[in-house]
């Protein structure tokens, strides 16, 4: 009998509280685990070639509950393709900022913990493309020239 793909969320959160890889890396390592492979995506001080000097993230009211469905769509996915090669189980954390950011400030935190490298890489990629791409939060970008610019997800 074929053992089933392990896959434990530790977090997955929309956070006003800063966020860090360190604390994402912490959450998901263990003994089992051969691979931990993290993603932090930090507010650079520029976009589209104009100087950035801050930015805000607001999230729709149902973007914790879409968080929540791109997780369990991305196990679900994962742990049918992994068949029993995800035993001892791969370890999921994920976080993403709301409110107000400076210019260094982590805003999408990502770690995967996994007994190989490859499926480690491979689900903390998607993870990361899924959450931009689906998950309802807007980015308002404030310009060194006073110009303001909001940026949707999913777009």
């Amino acid at each position: 009998m074929a053992t089933e793909a392990s896959f434990e969320v530790v977090t997955a959160v929309l956070s006003s509280e800063p966020i860090s890889v360190d604390q994402a890396i912490a959450a998901v390592e263990s003994e089992t685990a051969g691979a931990v492979v993290s993603f932090s995506g930090v507010v650079r001080n520029h976009d589209g070639g104009k100087p950035v000097d801050r930015l805000s993230y607001s999230a729709h009211p149902t973007a914790r509950k879409v968080l929540d469905d791109v997780v369990a769509q991305l196990v679900a996915e994962q742990a049918q393709a992994a068949g029993a090669d995800a035993v001892p189980p791969v370890r999921i954390w994920v976080a993403h900022r709301v409110g107000p950011l400076e210019i260094g400030d982590p805003a999408l935190v990502c770690a995967v913990s996994a007994a190989h490298r490859g499926q480690a890489f491979a689900v903390c990629s998607e993870l990361v493309d899924r959450v931009k791409a689906q998950v309802p939060i807007w980015k308002e970008q404030f310009f060194s020239d006073g110009t303001v610019e909001w940026v949707g997800a999913g777009e």
